[in-house]
C-alpha cells in the first residue's frame, strides 16, 4: 500500500491514490507491491525490501546514500493478521520529501496525520516532518511503557494481597511477568535504534530552528530509556518475589509430607517390633495382644501428633 501526504499550512493532507508523487512531501509505504516501488524509486529513492532491512546490523542502519539520509529503526507495531510484533522500519529522508518503508503496522504512522498540526516540531520543512514522526513515535512507546508499568501493579497488588497468590496461579503470573520482561526489552532496543537515528539525524541537520526539537526528543528518548531500566527492576523483583512465593509453597508441602511421615514412624516401629521371630514379646500369647499392639501403635502416633502441635510445627 502506498499513503502519500502533502504538507499545508503546517498541516499533512492525504493525497489521491492516483495523484502525481511529485506534489508529496511524505511518502509511507507499507507492504508495497512492485508498482508502487517503481513509483517512488522513479523520483530517486531506493526503496530497500524486508530482507534488506532485516539483515543490516544495527549499528549499520543509519548511512547516506547520495543525497538520501536512511535511517533504519525497530518499532512494534501489528502483523496483517493483528498480533503484536516488532520489526524495521526505514526512513529515507531526502532533501525535499520523506519516504518510510516498513512491513508492519506500528501506530504512529496512522495518528501522525490527524496529530501533525499540534505537535511541537510542525510540518513546515522536510526535517521538520521527520521530526514530528519521531515526535509521534516516541510518545507512543511511553503510552507502550505506561502500559507495563499497568501490568506490573496489578500483578503487584494480587502477588501482596494479605490473600497472596498459590498453586497454579503462581505459575501463571510467573509467565505474564516474564511475558512483560521479554516486551519491555525489545522497547527498550527500539528506543536505542531512535536514539542512535535521532543522533544520526541531529549531525546531519544541525541548523539552528531544527536542534531544539531534536534535543528535546532525545532527552525524552533518555527519560523512556531510564524508565525502562526502572521497569525491568520491578521485573525482576517480581520474579524474585514469585519463585520465593513457590520455594514457600514447596517447603509447606514438604513440612507437612515429612511430619506425616514422623508421625507415622513410631507405630511402624512397634509394629516391625511385634513382626520379630522372638519366642518371648509382651502380649504375643495373649488374648488381648492385638489390642495392646494397636494401643501402643495409636497411643505413640497421637502422643507425637501432640508433641508437635507442642512445639508449634503444625
Amino acid at each position: 500500500m502506498l499513503f502519500a501526504y502533502s504538507m499545508d499550512n503546517a498541516t499533512l493532507t492525504r493525497l489521491a491514490d492516483d495523484a502525481p508523487l511529485e506534489s508529496a512531501h511524505w511518502v509511507d509505504l507499507y507492504r508495497p507491491q512492485p508498482e508502487q516501488v517503481a513509483r517512488v524509486e522513479a523520483l530517486g529513492f531506493s526503496v530497500p525490501t524486508l530482507a534488506d532491512m532485516e539483515e543490516i546490523e544495527v549499528s549499520n542502519r543509519f548511512y547516506r546514500a547520495g543525497k538520501v539520509d536512511v535511517l533504519t529503526v525497530s518499532l512494534p507495531g501489528l502483523d496483517p493478521e493483528k498480533n503484536r510484533t516488532f520489526g524495521p522500519v526505514a526512513c529515507l529522508l531526502g532533501p525535499d520529501r520523506l519516504v518510510t518503508v516498513r512491513y508492519h503496522a506500528p501506530r504512529p504512522f496512522e495518528t501522525l496525520p490527524a496529530h501533525a498540526e499540534g505537535s511541537n516540531a510542525g510540518c513546515k520543512t522536510v526535517p521538520h516532518l521527520f521530526l514530528s514522526l519521531m515526535e509521534e513515535i516516541v510518545a507512543r512507546m511511553a503510552d507502550l511503557l505506561e502500559g507495563v508499568g499497568r501490568e506490573l501493579d496489578e500483578r503487584a497488588a494480587k502477588l501482596f494481597d494479605d490473600k497472596g497468590v498459590w498453586g497454579d496461579a503462581l505459575e501463571v503470573m510467573l509467565r505474564d511477568v516474564g511475558r512483560a520482561g521479554e516486551m519491555l526489552a525489545k522497547y527498550r532496543q527500539c528506543l536505542l535504534t531512535l536514539d542512535r537515528a535521532l543522533s544520526t539525524f541531529g549531525v546531519t541537520h544541525d541548523a539552528k530552528d531544527l536542534r531544539g526539537f531534536t534535543q528535546a526528543t532525545g532527552r525524552d528518548i533518555q527519560a523512556l530509556l531510564v524508565h525502562a531500566d526502572f521497569l525491568s527492576g520491578r521485573i525482576s523483583h517480581l520474579t524474585d518475589v514469585i519463585l520465593g512465593m513457590v520455594t514457600l509453597e514447596q517447603g509447606i508441602t514438604g513440612r507437612i509430607v515429612s511430619v506425616v511421615a514422623v508421625i507415622f514412624l513410631p507405630p511402624t516401629l512397634v509394629a516391625s517390633v511385634y513382626g520379630m521371630n522372638f519366642e518371648f514379646l509382651p502380649g504375643l500369647h495373649s488374648d488381648f495382644g492385638w489390642l495392646i499392639a494397636t494401643g501402643l501403635m495409636g497411643f505413640s502416633a497421637l502422643g507425637t501428633l501432640l508433641f508437635f502441635r507442642w512445639k508449634g510445627w503444625l
